[in-house]
């Protein structure tokens, strides 16, 4: 389980990091080469996700995306100093459950 939560978090910092270079890029005028190595980030992320050793595509997706909603949140708060409030919080959390019942869910 160990490795499944590291490889989660990898990929959520490859996929968020590869998406704010291309964001300070593009929206804040920032040099071509935050660009080019958001997208490598962007790839990175792609290779890491295979990685994981669940067989379904989607589920690994779907969970990922709870995964990448909490680490955004974290982001922001670290890296753009934009504190979350309550909301931010509550809804991260239950994101998080929503990724426990899907890859903790006893399936044959």
């Amino acid at each position: 389980m160990v490795s499944v939560i590291l490889l989660f978090l990898f990929a959520g910092v490859a996929e968020i990091g590869g998406g704010y270079l291309i964001w300070l890029w593009l929206r804040e005028a920032k040099p071509l080469y935050f660009g080019a190595a958001g997208g490598l980030s962007l790839t990175l992320y792609g290779v890491i996700a295979t990685f994981q050793s669940f067989p379904s595509f989607g589920r690994v997706y779907a969970a990922y995306g709870g995964v990448f909603i909490v680490l955004s949140v974290l982001w922001g708060w670290v890296i753009d100093k934009k504190t979350p409030d309550t909301y931010d919080f509550l809804g991260a959390a239950i994101c998080l459950i929503g990724v426990a019942v899907m890859l903790g869910a006893p399936r044959n």
